[in-house]
């Protein structure tokens, strides 16, 4: 049995059915979640891997569009409750004009450099033109989703074979250290993006 965390009660309560909302707004944490239901038996392993593959690119649309009609004004209100800084979307901006693509492809697979909205964002702001940035992101996608869903399979994988008094252990230690990782990650990608400029 799982934690009850909210992405957890609502992919188990509402099945398919929430996957793409959620692949909107917490799309990375929602697939390794998954990888992990599909490997346990809840899920189908392609129509919950499209599903959320399609409300993560609809996130990156929306990002898109608030970037090309007018960001600055909206990160100065609202970016806090997104964690994203006029800085860190001006040093995003400043990869923008010179490596698109790269920033792009590579954002995807690197939850943008610890920046990931400021990034989509940017792209907008910087007018990369709509259907490269969807390409890329497209293609990006399915490599990074590729890569969630396994971890999460593998953590299922593994889960079936702890006993059953120890799965609680398990879980809670997967969840200590998956958060230590990805802080690290974090950290990591938004040091290496300062230095970059």
């Amino acid at each position: 049995m799982l934690p009850a965390s909210p992405i957890v009660t609502w992919l188990l309560t509402y099945r398919y059915w929430i996957a793409y909302p959620l692949g909107i707004f917490e799309g990375p944490i929602a697939m390794m979640i998954s990888g992990f239901l599909v490997r346990v038996g809840f899920f189908d392993f392609w129509p919950i891997f499209l599903i959320l593959i399609a409300g993560d690119l609809t996130g990156d649309v929306l990002w898109y569009f608030v970037g090309l009609h007018g960001a600055s004004p909206l990160i100065k209100k609202f970016g806090r409750f997104f964690n994203v800084t006029e800085e860190n979307f001006e040093k995003a901006q400043h990869l923008f004009r010179e490596h698109q693509s790269k920033i792009l492809f590579f954002s995807k697979l690197t939850t943008g450099f610890g920046f990931a909205i400021a990034t989509l964002i940017a792209a907008g702001a910087a007018k990369v033109p709509f259907k490269k940035y969807i390409m890329i992101n497209f293609f990006g996608e399915f490599i990074w989703a590729g890569f969630l869903f396994g971890i999460g399979y593998f953590l299922g994988n593994f889960y079936t074979t702890v006993d059953k008094s120890l799965r609680w252990g398990f879980i809670a230690g997967i969840i200590i250290v998956g958060t230590l990782v990805l802080y690290g990650f974090g950290k990591a990608m938004r040091n290496r993006f300062g230095k970059s400029l």
